[in-house]
């Protein structure tokens, strides 16, 4: 498989979840913003987009940090975004890091809001436009531990795996 998922999201769909159980199941890693992070801070690459094209060079997951759009031109690559009903996000929100509702939903507003503006600085994009993207999820209606079968599903059927 030399398949490389990229996978945009809301704060608190659940995304990261899905992305750690493809992870065990296609045998490959997660890159996260810290990782990718990392290595910028360990000066392995000069930036972002380097580093993201560099590690999807191989089989892996990438989250967010406008990989879907770094690596438009890659064949390999499938763009998928990850979206929920704003309520069941804050829910996931409360219980994940032990807020009252007021908390979870400013949390969950600030930091669409602060992807959704990190993204149109580095691509001059919308965020979350379903032209951007191969594949919606809606975890409130497929459920989140649904969506890893899903795109198992999706993944033998075109032959990736």
């Amino acid at each position: 498989m030399k398949l490389v998922i990229t996978m945009s999201r809301r704060f608190g769909t659940g995304a990261s979840i899905i992305a750690t159980e493809l992870s065990k199941r296609l045998d490959i890693p997660v890159y996260d913003k810290a990782y990718i992070e990392e290595q910028l801070n360990d000066r392995m690459y000069e930036s972002e987009a380097e580093a993201i094209r560099k590690l999807a060079e191989h089989p892996c997951i990438i989250l967010g940090r406008c990989a879907s759009d770094i690596l438009k031109d890659k064949m390999n690559v499938l763009n998928i975004f990850v979206c929920a009903d704003k309520e069941d996000r804050i829910r996931r929100i409360m219980e994940k890091e032990n807020l009252d509702y007021n908390g979870a939903k400013e949390r969950v507003e600030t930091t669409d809001e602060e992807r959704a503006s990190y993204y149109y600085e580095h691509t001059g994009k919308t965020w979350g436009d379903v032209n951007d993207y191969h594949m919606i999820l809606d975890t409130s209606e497929l459920g989140v531990e649904n969506c890893a079968n899903i795109l198992m599903q999706y993944f033998e059927k075109l032959e990736y795996i």
